[in-house]
């Protein structure tokens, strides 16, 4: 597996992996996110051909554990569409489980396990605890390509550094890639000094939402350290124009950290799926919108940085 790209689909090299999506869903369900829950295969599926059709070729599906996770649905979805998936193990912040979730409920050894299953061997069917069957289709069995966890704002809680703890493990039994999700971006420092001191590269982990923080300066710092940036706040007009995010795009890559950085959406609700009954603006806003104008202010040369290389550079599974 070291040197591939681990999709539901099978390990692709990851020259082959094409412009991606650093960081969307089509599958979530979480008791934050009621009535906008991505659970209609049929749907998600219409809404990943739209990204595909409108000039993405791969996304990370990055719903970890326990969140309404549907990994047959994802390799179907793959297959009709011709969009490559990545799937995500490992689990969000706290607040996304309710109140005595089955998985809160694990230490960081039973934890590390599961990930490493979901990685190595397979995925579950289904999100039950009780021990699911795992996820095969005819062409094999469907596993993830890439370990999540998550903070809370300028916090992490017990349940949340265990996760940390576990998918330093994991990542170091597998090779696996690491992404983590920063609540408004913060905690950058804080959640690379623990995975580091855990024995995680820098260069194996990308900061989901750093853009919620737009600080040039500080995106920086972290590129220098090593880490990827995850930059997914396009179309979020109510909290920061998209104008905002591009300018700290370029500014930090004209600072030297252009081979850092990472370009998702994150709109991951039904009310802004085009496929869930006319929502807004639909997954094709990032490559049709979203890009075209980072490509006119920045150069091709950013967006291949952004889409294609480093992804399939931190996508790959390394020793």
């Amino acid at each position: 597996m070291i040197g591939s790209v681990r999709t539901v689909r099978g390990d692709a090299p990851p020259e082959r992996l094409g412009r991606t999506n650093y960081h969307e869903h089509l599958f979530q369900v979480s008791p934050l996110l009621e009535g906008d829950e991505l659970d209609n295969e049929k749907h998600s599926g219409e809404e990943a051909a739209t990204l595909h059709e409108a000039g993405m070729d791969a996304m990370v599906e990055a719903t970890p554990t326990g969140l309404g996770r549907d990994p047959l649905a994802m390799a179907r979805v793959s297959a009709r569409s011709g969009l490559k998936i990545i799937a995500t193990t490992g689990a969000h912040r706290e607040q996304h489980y309710g109140e005595g979730h089955w998985l809160l409920k694990m230490g960081a050894e039973e934890l590390c396990n599961r990930f490493v299953r979901d990685l190595t061997e397979a995925l579950p069917a289904s999100e039950d605890h009780a021990a699911a069957a795992p996820a095969i289709t005819s062409g094999g069995p469907v596993r993830a390509g890439i370990l999540k966890a998550g903070v809370g704002y300028w916090s992490i809680t017990r349940f949340e550094l265990r996760v940390l703890e576990a998918i330093a493990e994991a990542h170091t039994r597998t090779g696996a890639p690491v992404m983590v999700h920063l609540e408004h971006g913060s905690a950058a420092f804080e959640v690379l000094g623990i995975l580091t001191g855990l024995g995680v590269s820098a260069q194996r982990i990308v900061l989901a939402h750093a853009d919620r923080n737009p600080d040039p300066g500080m995106h920086v710092e972290l590129a220098a350290a090593g880490t990827y940036l995850g930059y997914d706040s396009g179309a979020r007009l109510k909290d920061r124009p998209d104008s905002t995010v591009i300018a700290c795009i370029l500014e930090t890559a004209a600072l030297g950290a252009a081979d850092r950085l990472l370009l998702g959406s994150d709109f991951a609700r039904r009310s802004r799926y085009a496929a869930y009954y006319g929502g807004m603006p639909g997954l094709a806003y990032l490559p049709s919108r979203f890009v075209p104008r980072l490509a006119r202010e920045g150069g091709q040369d950013l967006i291949d940085a952004m889409l294609v290389r480093n992804p399939a550079r931190l996508l790959t599974w390394a020793t």
